[in-house]
């Protein structure tokens, strides 16, 4: 029956022949016990940018500071900021524009409002700090500066190749 074979491969019909040629390739002693990782420090993580939760001004998108009262109007354009535009319920596509239950439509959607569901939107975006955008230091290349003009580039690299 081997003789018919033209590859040596193992394939779906070779139950008998495994148990026949040595074993199964379950019969092999395995290790006891959880199986360790590869690496031990585990994967590593990409540098991701830092996220920023913060509540903007429906109209104008300014950033609203932490602890801004919504009865009041936005400090940039003066719209109302208690009103539905600004709520996290506020969905255009939904009964009455608004995913809670409410009683009765609110006619005007950017007027202020005293609607007891509303919820400030919240959004989170990218952290655009100066901190983070700062400049790299000067390169530095055996104690001098980087250069300031093309004149200082061709004469360091000349220094670079003199014997």
């Amino acid at each position: 029956m081997d003789g018919d074979r033209k590859y040596k491969q193992s394939g779906y019909m070779d139950n008998d022949r495994d148990k026949s040629n040595g074993g199964n390739r379950d019969d092999r002693a395995r290790q006891q016990g959880p199986r360790q990782p590869i690496d031990v420090t585990g994967p590593r993580l990409p540098r991701l940018v830092q996220s920023v939760t913060a509540s903007r001004c429906y109209n104008c998108s300014t950033t609203l500071p932490q602890g801004t009262d919504f009865k009041g109007n936005c400090p940039k354009c003066n719209v109302a900021l208690h009103c539905c535009k600004q709520c996290g319920h506020f969905e255009p596509s939904t009964r009455f524009q608004c995913l809670k239950p409410i009683p009765e439509r609110i006619p005007s959607k950017d007027k202020a409002n005293e609607c007891s569901l509303f919820g400030a939107r919240v959004t989170v975006a990218r952290d655009s700090s100066p901190a983070a955008a700062t400049p790299a230091p000067a390169m530095t290349i055996h104690n001098t500066t980087a250069p300031k003009n093309s004149s200082d580039a061709r004469a360091m690299f000349d220094n670079l190749f003199k014997k």
